[in-house]
């Protein structure tokens, strides 16, 4: 094999104590305000303790039919959450990408839904329109039974046929905030203020203050909701905006935190490489040559750092003739969308993308996951790797190190508590036989630009 297993090593967090593999919980108050007390409780049970979802108080309907999803036991994040907003409260959920997250809200909308529905009933709000769709694809698939009425506000789409859309009062609206905030903005042919859940998925991100600020945009969306209300927030990394709940109306608000929200899944099987700047791509033609070479069914993720990089590689692994297809935000919404479908049908077998598809893409069929940088954050080197090893499966990710990114790798260790295998079997010698052909391969491209 080219690349050697590599056992993480996974060490307590938090205010868990392990005996004899068992996890003991307990609960600690945790105070927002001076007025407002949240039940935050860590870890929950555990994937052994899990019961079914029946015991959960769903309606024999939705057990029923996740069953025929073959979705047969909730995972953590779903056991813990899901009591809680049946029971009317609010809900703060955190747990690892690829722990189930989406499925954690969106069956007890529906059984709330299908006690009482009318009108815009539920909206959903996402920081990607990919993750909007996705979103919306679970509540149509789960709640196909009811007759589901959904609608996908999103940024690149006609706004007269959305509006539309809105007019006719779904069930549930999932939005971008930006778009849906242009609609609150400029029209008055729909009401939300008769909602019965606001949910935010990836909260992190959407409260987040930086490049990305969404803050004006929920400042008007807020302003046409009810205040009586479930509020639901969901994230891979929802601890840095607990501060944010100070401007959000919360009911009996609960928490729940995964024990390891800031780790990896354990069946994914971390290792690094470690490169010269100046030949990483041949390094990166060798890896994808040998790992084709040794699977017949096989798919991989490379993610880098910048649009212009995302074409450059594109470019350049189609001169080796492997099915490379793009996906970055320079796209339009259309070329996007198209791409990522093709991707999961296996048209093509590699997905190169930026950012932009690091969160939220569930795709689990990918074995492997490349970082052709190393990632300057952990969190977006925690959410790229979530690519793969999702719901249970085996997955491997690989990280190309340059001499300028030791450190980067140590920050990444330090904060997820793990150590990367060095695949030291994969070294400049075996990848030499590929540099001349890579580099006539960026001169190629280079000369169409």
């Amino acid at each position: 094999m080219l690349l050697r297993n590599h056992p993480a090593t996974v060490n307590a967090t938090h205010e868990d104590v392990r005996l004899d593999n068992k996890i003991v919980y307990f609960s600690v108050i945790f105070v927002v305000t001076p007025t407002l007390n949240i039940s935050l409780r860590f870890g929950g049970r555990s994937g052994s303790e899990m019961g079914d979802f029946s015991s959960l108080g769903l309606s024999d309907w939705l057990v029923k039919q996740c069953k025929q999803l073959g979705i047969n036991k909730p995972t953590p994040v779903q056991q813990n959450c899901m009591p809680a907003i049946l029971e009317g409260r609010d809900c703060m959920g955190c747990a690892k990408t690829g722990s189930g997250k989406t499925a954690a809200f969106v069956l007890p909308v529906l059984q709330k839904l299908s006690e009482e529905p009318y009108g815009i009933f539920c909206l959903v709000l996402t920081p990607t329109r990919e993750l909007a769709y996705q979103i919306a694809e679970q509540f149509r698939v789960l709640g196909k039974p009811l007759g589901l009425r959904d609608c996908i506000i999103v940024g690149g789409m006609d706004m007269v046929s959305q509006a539309l859309e809105l007019s006719n009062k779904p069930h549930v609206v999932v939005a971008t905030p930006g778009r849906l905030a242009d609609h609150i903005r400029s029209s008055n042919t729909f009401s939300m203020s008769k909602i019965q859940f606001l949910i935010m998925d990836e909260a992190d991100r959407l409260l987040e203050q930086g490049c990305t600020d969404f803050t004006k945009d929920l400042e008007v969306i807020m302003g046409i909701l009810p205040a009586k209300r479930q509020t639901l927030l969901f994230s891979a990394t929802l601890t840095d905006t607990l501060q944010e709940l100070k401007s959000i109306a919360m009911n009996k608000p609960f928490f729940w935190e995964s024990t390891s929200e800031t780790r990896t899944v354990e069946e994914l099987d971390q290792r690094y490489i470690l490169t010269p700047e100046k030949v990483k791509d041949a390094y990166l033609v060798h890896l994808i040559q040998t790992f084709t070479d040794e699977h017949d069914d096989w798919s991989i993720i490379i993610f880098t750092n910048t649009c212009k990089n995302c074409q450059i590689l594109t470019m350049m692994l189609r001169e080796f003739n492997f099915p490379t297809i793009s996906l970055h935000s320079m796209m339009k919404q259309k070329q996007r969308f198209a791409n990522l479908s093709k991707f999961k049908a296996s048209v093509y077998k590699i997905l190169i993308a930026t950012d932009v598809a690091a969160r939220g893409l569930d795709i689990p069929t990918v074995q492997v996951v490349i970082n052709h940088n190393t990632p300057g954050l952990p969190k977006i080197y925690i959410h790229r790797v979530g690519r793969t090893a999702r719901a249970g499966r085996n997955g491997v990710s690989i990280t190309l190190v340059t001499q300028y990114d030791i450190h980067l790798v140590h920050s990444i260790e330090e904060q997820t508590g793990e150590s990367h295998q060095d695949s030291g079997e994969t070294h400049l010698n075996a990848a030499r036989k590929t540099l001349q052909h890579t580099q006539h391969a960026v001169q190629r491209v280079s000369h169409r630009r």
